[in-house]
């Protein structure tokens, strides 16, 4: 696994994180009135920011563990997407229901790819 790959989707992600904060900050105010349903969509874009910056750190530093890099990029994908269409389709009063489910395997990811740095450092 190329240390660019781990650059490449940080700065994605980073980029992403930004353009959705923006949106709920904003636009997605606009439309949403509960506030628990805007701190979940918060949630997402924090974890996507934060784990965008750990790919760019871990890319930068040649770090190139494929697990890692699957774990943090489909961990955000399932955890912070799921999120974001609960959200949205709740907005709408169409809530996709089975996202629910999605957003704890994302978290597990996550919380793999934590441990695998971990192993990897030991």
């Amino acid at each position: 696994m190329a240390q660019q790959y781990f650059i490449i989707t940080g700065a994605l992600y980073g980029m992403l994180s930004v353009i959705f904060g923006a949106f709920g900050a904003h636009a997605l105010k606009k439309i949403i009135s509960d506030s628990d349903l805007l701190k979940s969509f918060e949630t997402g874009v924090k974890y996507q920011m934060y784990h965008a910056i750990v790919l760019l750190v871990l890319g930068l530093n040649h770090f190139n563990n494929a697990s890692i890099y699957w774990c943090f990029t489909i961990g955000v994908m399932l955890f912070s997407f799921s999120i974001y269409g609960l959200v949205l389709s709740s907005a709408k009063d169409k809530k996709l229901k089975f996202l629910g489910p999605i957003t704890p395997l994302g978290g597990l990811l996550l919380i793999l790819g934590w441990l695998f740095i971990l192993l990897e450092v030991i």
